[in-house]
Formats: structure tokens, sequence, C-alpha cells
């Protein structure tokens, strides 16, 4: 399963997102499109670390890296590829 087919699962089942995970797009916004709140926000973090086995520093928390699909992928490969060579 890809990083983006992971997060798309994470939000309809963890963080309880009302919209299908066939038709979350990648560019879609979490916070205008899906309705993810700042609680979810959080609760979004946390389930990443676990799934991933990364940690998200407060500097990599935030509404830029946090925007869609597509930038929480980017992010969560990029700290997967540092926690690799680390």
């Amino acid at each position: 399963m890809s990083a983006s087919d992971t997060i798309k699962k994470i939000l309809v089942s963890d963080i309880y997102v009302e919209v299908p995970v066939e038709q979350i797009g990648e560019q879609d916004s979490l916070r205008d499109v899906l309705g993810v709140d700042s609680l979810g926000f959080v609760e979004l973090r946390v389930q990443l670390e676990e799934a991933f086995d990364i940690a998200i520093s407060d500097d990599d928390f935030t509404p830029e890296h946090f925007a869609s699909v597509a930038s929480l992928t980017s992010l969560v490969e990029s700290l997967k590829a540092a926690a690799a060579t680390a």
C-alpha cells in the first residue's frame, strides 16, 4: 500500500472524514474539502507517526505540510528517508 493510500485510510477510519477513500483527491484540502478540524490534525499527526514509524516535529507540524494528501505524502516520505539514513 502506498503512503498516500495509507493516509487516506487513516483519514477515513481514524479521523472520521465522511468522504469515501476512493473519492479523496490527492490535492483536496484536508480542512476545507474534507473537514478536518484542529483536533483532527493533532490526531492525524499521532496516527501518521504510528503508521509510518516516524516522528513529526513541531517544525514539520505546519499548515503547509498538512494541507492535502499530497503534501502529507511528501512529508512522510521525506521523514522516512531521513530516518533511513540516520
